[in-house]
């Protein structure tokens, strides 16, 4: 079951990987990274819904002691992590923006300590610094920060709003269904960032053609179903799933094959390539939050079950 349930984690992870290079091929056609993000939330949000409402409607049921609950996930949980992420690559290359954003499993296991007052080993300490020390070779520190700074920042409040992702994913109780959280997560972002977006703005006609992306063409209206329904759709229903079968700690760890698999499809896609610094750097990070979460996973194994919730993973 465990290699089941790190299966669905790694799918989640690989269909999280198109994110970014999908959201190019939309730039390109026109639409700006906020429109992009509106039509991802809003066509994810009206899919996943309207096939519950049809095949399982008690899933749509909200608790009413869980709309602030619902709220938070709409609002940190998605629109949050896609909009940074989304205008943080128009600065920096889709690899270097999910490499930042994924020291957010470092940032997990410090709110474990921290905040829920949880100890840990000197190995998640030792983590969250080889994590740092990677994030400062990937913007090359020593050249004055070659890097867009507000791609920085933009990518950096991703990855804390992406740890609040997987540590609300981990949250709930059996009283809120997993489809209809994200369902319902999806279309309230998509109604949040209507003010943002302006979606009567959107150029619309743009979908009935092509866009190119380092010299690759693919139809718009394609690039958009392959965000929604894969991209969003699949990877938001597989990661969720993943966490609440795993926790928070390992789901966030699997998770961070994002990063691999985004810079592999922005390499095929966009043209988009690591330099020597980023590949060595992202390695540093990943191993860095490896270690960190590695060391948070083995806590459960002293504690109660309900101990071992709290002590788990945006």
């Amino acid at each position: 079951m465990r290699a089941v349930s790190l299966g669905i984690a790694a799918v989640s992870a690989l269909c999280f990987g198109f994110s970014g290079p999908m959201a190019k091929f939309l730039g390109a056609a026109g639409l700006t990274p906020l429109e992009a993000v509106w039509v991802r939330m809003a066509g994810a949000g009206v899919v996943l819904l309207l096939v519950l409402a049809a095949v399982r409607p008690r899933a749509l049921r909200i608790p009413r002691n869980r709309l602030l609950f619902f709220a938070a996930y709409a609002v940190v949980a998605v629109a949050a992590v896609q909009c940074l992420f989304f205008l943080a690559i128009t600065r920096l290359p889709v690899g270097v923006a999910l490499l930042i954003e994924y020291t957010s499993p470092v940032m997990v296991a410090l709110w474990v300590r921290f905040v829920r007052h949880v100890r840990l080993p000197r190995s998640a300490y030792l983590g969250a610094i080889v994590a740092v020390a990677g994030l400062a070779v990937v913007v090359e520190v020593w050249d004055g920060l070659r890097l867009d700074a507000v791609g920085l920042l933009l990518a950096l409040v991703a990855s804390a709003c992406c740890a609040g992702y997987f540590l609300m994913s981990d949250s709930f109780g059996d009283d809120v269904d997993t489809l209809g959280l994200v369902g319902w997560g999806m279309l309230g972002a998509a109604v949040v960032l209507v003010p943002v977006s302006r979606p009567w703005d959107i150029p619309w006609s743009a979908f009935a053609g092509s866009a190119s992306v380092g010299g690759h063409s693919l139809p718009v209206a394609g690039a958009a179903a392959w965000l929604v329904l894969i991209a969003t759709v699949v990877a938001y229903v597989t990661g969720v799933t993943a966490v609440r079968r795993l926790s928070a700690a390992v789901g966030a760890t699997v998770a961070s094959i994002e990063v691999i698999a985004g810079a592999v499809i922005a390499w095929v896609l966009a043209g988009e390539r690591l330099g020597p610094a980023q590949i060595v750097g992202g390695a540093v990070v990943l191993g860095g939050a490896l270690l960190a979460q590695s060391a948070t996973v083995r806590l459960p194994a002293a504690h109660d079950p309900a101990t071992a919730v709290e002590a788990a993973r945006v």
